[in-house]
């Protein structure tokens, strides 16, 4: 089916630092594009000097645009879940503050509901020890980031990777998952497949 043609649809997820999420969403298939931005917050048109300052109410967020013929908000799920720290209220990993704080922002009584069943199936699963604070709210309005943030993991590899490296984020997804794709949050194991830190 042509581009044009086909009925793409948006998800929008807060996950800490978004260089990271971006990356680890665009890799999977069905996705069309992911752009990183802000969101949750009432400051109309926030820079991110002024999101990074906590102070807007702003998340730093991704919004992922996909065909839900080839990839399902189901797996996005599993795969937002399986790349941060859920149990985490104060940030991710070596990002603290509020605007990096997870959450899951729903676009529709549909995605609410596979939201909210998913978050139950990760706390159930025993994953975690701690309780399971990503909040899942209501989309009201995403704003982009600037530029040099958009697609930042190609733009500067050499920080990026750097970043990465140091974060604590894959030691934390290594520890806790390591290769076990089929308990806890992750869903439709046959569909996921691990995102590489640089896209080729």
């Amino acid at each position: 089916m042509p581009n044009s043609e086909r009925k793409i649809r948006q998800a929008t997820f807060a996950g800490g630092c978004f260089w990271c999420m971006e990356a680890d969403f665009a890799k999977l298939p069905g996705v069309v594009k992911v752009i990183s931005g802000y969101t949750g917050g009432l400051t109309e048109n926030p820079n991110y000097a002024e999101v990074c300052s906590g102070k807007t109410g702003h998340l730093e967020a991704v919004q992922v645009h996909y065909d839900p013929a080839a990839m399902s908000y189901k797996v996005l799920l599993g795969v937002f879940w399986r790349h941060i720290d859920p149990t985490d209220p104060g940030g991710q990993f070596v990002d603290r503050g509020p605007q990096y704080q997870t959450a899951i922002f729903y676009h529709d009584d549909e995605q609410r509901g596979l939201a909210e069943e998913s978050k139950d199936t990760l706390r159930k699963s025993g994953r975690f020890d701690g309780p399971i604070v990503t909040e899942i709210r209501p989309f009201t309005r995403f704003y982009a980031a600037e530029e040099y943030h958009q697609d930042y993991c190609r733009k500067q590899t050499v920080r990026y990777c750097s970043y990465r490296l140091t974060s604590g984020r894959d030691q934390f997804i290594e520890r806790i998952w390591g290769n076990d794709l089929s308990e806890g949050a992750m869903h439709d194991k046959g569909a996921y497949q691990k995102p590489d830190d640089v896209r080729s």
